[in-house]
């Protein structure tokens, strides 16, 4: 590491950026982890990844670049070629009059700066960038690849409709292979495999929406169907039924948790994968778009004892990653965390994870009723579904347990009357709740093709409303807003990857005293905004206008 354990600590200190106490628990999880301070530092999200890498720069004496917040256009970013730069951690993020800027891992290394201005021949600008970012950068070349899995693609559809004319063996494993690596490469979240009358769809979904991949000959289908079952140990003779099933998978050094689901239709029968890698269960609380003032409000309500945090939002919209961030906080050997979840999505070493299975009687309240009795400090339901459940999570969160779990309602405030419809008594719901978020994924801009562009305010209020575009906007004529123009490396949409829009509703004193009025929901969501809380449509305003997403996209997944 550029700085030792040592001086990281002793700046961290002096500059009064990380308290006494949490350092000292970070120091105390890097020995007992035997990681470096720094990892131990992100880990409990006690700095973020940027001001943790201006820390370091400075202490070098290099410049810092944040990768993320930089557009790097393909040409600039292969003046280094791929090998070169996985091996040595370095990407080229511009070129100018003063020649190559390198952001490095380590920028002391004159040794890798030399070979790439003598290769180059034009001076070289070394930069600190940090492991996250620089990792992110690097799959920019990854993403290139994509062309190559298309040949190989279009070569196993070649060979497959060769065996048909009995000309070649059906190379179905390798088919197979390919659509997994390939969904892998492209961040999909689903593969979907599906027969049609003359032809077998491949469908991938991308940042929340499907796109239609490859059309195989539908001879092949059937094969391809066993390959998937045989993979994940269903049944291969049983064509009538719905199976589920799951995939240990390795991709590189990624490995995969691939969730599969067969249901007969007209055609035969569809496959539907949930790829799950390892990267994908990394996202920390401050990675994933809460405002510094929603951060706090979290963090007040997971450091109390005892109580109920919720997540709300449809399926899809990220409830489950937000509360495994939070719980990868909490997780130390001091505490006894145990969740019941259905499926168990995530894998987190030292949580006792059980998942629902109504074969055995084994359901949401009935495994909450047991994990009550394991001695746990935190506990985890998957979702409160039904009055038993809702009722067993509440006691628990009124006796001493802190209680995480999620709900599907369209904003926060709804879920306090979700609560009471379920049985649960107003003033157990008031002194019981911690804090609600709302929640949902949008699609964020393509850094590589981004364009800005003048939106007259009017434009903006016509689908927005005046008061909502004033309190965000400003009393301005025009706005400067961004998008994605579309390239060949996001399938021309002009997005890539998501981030959540929030609205974090803290349980206070005064909400507290309005559930047990039985308020509204519209009425408590008036006290909550009264008293500072953002809502999610402004939120995801604001998150347009510093063009991480567009107008569109909130409008897409708000429906307002």
């Amino acid at each position: 590491m550029l700085v030792s354990d040592e001086q990281l600590s002793k700046i961290l200190a002096e500059a009064e950026l990380v308290s006494k106490d949490n350092l000292k628990k970070a120091k105390d999880v890097a020995t007992r982890s035997e990681i470096p301070l720094y990892k131990a530092l992100l880990n409990l999200e006690l700095i973020s990844d940027e001001n943790l890498g201006r820390i370091i720069a400075d202490a070098v004496g290099v410049d810092f670049i944040s990768l993320s917040r930089v557009s790097i256009p393909m040409d600039i970013l292969q003046i280094v070629p791929e090998v070169v730069a996985i091996k040595q951690r370095i990407v080229v993020f511009n070129k100018d009059k003063d020649g190559l800027h390198l952001a490095m891992e380590d920028p002391k290394n004159v040794q890798i700066r030399e070979f790439v201005e003598k290769k180059i021949g034009i001076p070289v600008t070394p930069y600190f960038a940090t492991e996250k970012d620089i990792s992110r950068a690097l799959e920019l070349y990854t993403k290139d690849v994509t062309a190559a899995f298309d040949e190989i693609i279009a070569e196993n559809v070649k060979q497959a409709k060769a065996a048909k004319a009995g000309k070649a063996e059906l190379p179905i494993i390798k088919i197979v292979d390919t659509i997994i690596s390939y969904a892998y490469k492209n961040k999909a979240s689903d593969i979907h495999i599906e027969p049609e009358e003359i032809y077998s769809l491949v469908r991938f979904r991308i940042d929340g929406i499907l796109h239609d991949i490859v059309k195989l000959p539908p001879e092949v289908h059937p094969k391809i169907v066993t390959r998937i079952k045989v993979l994940s140990k269903l049944r291969t003779d049983e064509h009538q039924a719905p199976q589920d099933g799951k995939i240990q998978y390795k991709v590189g050094d990624d490995s995969l948790d691939i969730r599969v689901s067969t249901v007969p239709v007209t055609e035969g029968e569809k496959i539907v994968m949930r790829l799950l890698s390892e990267r994908s269960r990394q996202a920390s609380l401050g990675d994933l778009g809460f405002s510094g003032t929603d951060l706090a409000k979290i963090e007040k309500a997971y450091k109390k004892p005892y109580g109920m945090i919720l997540a709300t939002g449809p399926t899809g919209s990220g409830k489950t990653t937000t509360m495994y961030a939070v719980l990868k906080i909490l997780n130390e050997r001091e505490v006894n965390i145990m969740t019941i979840e259905d499926p168990v999505e995530y894998g987190l070493q030292g949580v006792n994870q059980i998942q629902v299975n109504p074969k055995t009687n084994l359901t949401f309240a009935t495994g909450l009723r047991s994990i009550v009795r394991q001695d746990p400090n935190i506990i985890l339901v998957g979702e409160i579904r039904d009055e038993e459940t809702a009722g067993i999570a509440v006691n628990s969160a009124m006796t001493g347990h802190l209680v995480l779990s999620t709900l599907h309602t369209n904003d926060a405030a709804t879920a306090i009357p979700r609560l009471l419809d379920m049985g649960i008594e107003p003033f157990l719901v008031a002194s019981s709740t911690n804090v609600i978020v709302a929640q949902r994924l949008v699609r964020k801009v393509h850094s590589v093709c981004k364009v800005s562009e003048e939106k007259d305010i009017s434009e903006l209020t016509a689908h927005l409303g005046e008061p909502l575009v004033k309190k965000v906007f400003g009393n301005v004529k025009t706005v400067r807003l961004y998008r994605g123009k579309g390239c060949k490396l996001d399938h021309g949409t002009g997005y890539e990857g998501r981030v959540g829009i929030y609205e974090v509703l803290e349980i206070d004193d005064e909400v507290r005293q309005a559930i047990v009025e039985r308020k509204s929901a519209a009425d408590i969501a008036k006290i909550a905004i009264k008293n500072s809380m953002t809502t999610m449509i402004e939120n995801g305003l604001e998150k347009a206008k510093q063009g991480i997403t567009t107008i569109d996209e909130i409008l897409r997944v708000t429906k307002e």
